[in-house]
Order: structure tokens, then C-alpha cells, then sequence
């Protein structure tokens, strides 16, 4: 079984800087990190592998350095690992990105299942995952807590909804993106360990995906962020008092006098 995991670099703080001229977040000088969701996707696609036997192959898209995140990768199971590395690829949104995740996953040939965690935490967006999905054709499950079964044709998966699970099977390839409850990733093995000191992470570029330069990056993608700012907090509060019927109407005044109704 040839699965693919996709994993992003995320901030390993929620105290991060906005530079003020891209509107990006400013990675410079804090400590970055897999990003957690997609921890259990990886746990995920190794404990498949472990079980069916077959190759994980870990994919980025980022700058140079996120080939450490990769390399991390390979320290807890991954076979292979390669980092998505173009200047063209910068300011992508979910859209582009999906685009450039889905040529590497065609680059690599014949492949069974696409795991990606739920979402990215600086992102938030959970978008990525069906999207790629959309481009490379194939199945698209969300929020999958379980995998129940799988052949070399099949998935049978529970995925969480508002009211608790349902199990959906589904046709091979297929993308999934998987929660936290679906397992408790692994810390690295001593011989992982070594395994990953010596990998070689290879780049590849927006010539070797042979992908249309004007639908990655900034050039290809359908929303830009215009401005990003941190919210006034205004520290005024009040309760309301009294039964339910009063409370609403004093809330409906006070919103009215604030010409928000």
C-alpha cells in the first residue's frame, strides 16, 4: 500500500508577529513544529504501513528549512520524505496549495491513500485536504476517527459529525483527513532516529511538478489577505439581569442603540 501524508510547518507558539508590509506571519526566531493534527496523520499512514506493509512518503510545501520538519518525519516511520521549494510557491492560499500538494502526489506515481490532518493551526481553514482531493479525483473523506477497514480497493472509515459518527466506506485512491482521536502518535525510535540524521530530503521545484506557473504561489491563488490585525478588546461588561423575556429585550435595546440591529 503507497500511502502520502502531508505535513505543514506550523509556529510552535501562539505568541507570533505579522509583518506589518505581507501581511505573513513573521517565522524568523521561533521554534517551528509538525503541525499537530498532522502528527496523527503520519502515526496514521505508519501504523498502516506497519500493519499492510507497502511505503509512507511525506510531502511540504515550504521554505528550506521546513526539510528538518521532514526529516522528523522519517525519524517516526516515514520511508521517504521530499519538500515542496519554490519561490513561486509563496503566498499561496488553500487553493494553490492544493494544487501544488496534488502534482507531487501525481509525480510519485501510483498511490493508495492520502492522509492529511484535519487542519493547519495557523490556518485553520480545513480546506487543503478536499480541495486536493477535487484536483487529484479521487474519493474525499473528512474527519475520520477510525479506520475500520482497508484492501487494496476499499476503506471503511467512522468519521465524527455534530450528532456522533457514521461509517462511510469508499473506493481507492481516496484523501482523508483524520482527527486526533483517531490515535496517540509514537515518539521517535533511537534507530529512527539515526535513520534521519542521514536522509537526504531532495527539493523539488515548480519546473520538476512541471506545473502551471500561474496557478501556485500568489499568482494562482483566489483570495489574498489584505490586512491582519489583532482585535481592540474592549474590557467593558455587563450582565444582564432578570427572567429570559427581559433579558432579551434590554440586549435587542442596547444592540439597537449601538446601531448593530
Amino acid at each position: 500500500m503507497n500511502i502520502v501524508v502531508c505535513l505543514k510547518q506550523v509556529p510552535g507558539t501562539s505568541e507570533v508577529k505579522i509583518n506589518p508590509e505581507t501581511n505573513t506571519l513573521i517565522r524568523q526566531g521561533i521554534k517551528n513544529i509538525i503541525n499537530p493534527f498532522d502528527s496523527y496523520a503520519l502515526e496514521e499512514g505508519v501504523r498502516l504501513k506497519e500493519k499492510f506493509g507497502g511505503k509512507v512518503t511525506a510531502i511540504s510545501m515550504g521554505p528550506a528549512q521546513a526539510a528538518d520538519m521532514l526529516k522528523e518525519a522519517i525519524s517516526l516511520g516515514a520511508d521517504e520524505a521530499f519538500l515542496l521549494c519554490d519561490r513561486a510557491f509563496a503566498g499561496a492560499d488553500t487553493w494553490a496549495t492544493a494544487y501544488t500538494l496534488a502534482g507531487a502526489v501525481n509525480k510519485l506515481g501510483q498511490i493508495d491513500l492520502v492522509i492529511c490532518g484535519r487542519q493547519s493551526t495557523d490556518g485553520d481553514t480545513a480546506q487543503v485536504g478536499p480541495e486536493m482531493a477535487e484536483m487529484l479525483g479521487a474519493a474525499f473523506i473528512a474527519y475520520v476517527s477510525q479506520i475500520e477497514e482497508i484492501s487494496a480497493s476499499r476503506i471503511r472509515v467512522m468519521r465524527m459529525i455534530d450528532e456522533g459518527y457514521e461509517i462511510i466506506q469508499s473506493s481507492l485512491p481516496a484523501v482523508i483527513t483524520v482527527t486526533k482521536e483517531i490515535n496517540i502518535p509514537r515518539l521517535p525510535s533511537l534507530r529512527g532516529i539515526m535513520r534521519s540524521k542521514s536522509a537526504k530530503i531532495p527539493l523539488w521545484t515548480l519546473q520538476d511538478l512541471a506545473l502551471d506557473p500561474d496557478r501556485v504561489g500568489l499568482n494562482g491563488s483566489f483570495t489574498r489577505v489584505v490586512k491582519i490585525f489583532t482585535p481592540q478588546q474592549d474590557k467593558k461588561a455587563e450582565m444582564i439581569q432578570g427572567e429570559p423575556e427581559v433579558q432579551v429585550a434590554c440586549l435587542f435595546n442596547k444592540l439597537k442603540e449601538g446601531g448593530l440591529v
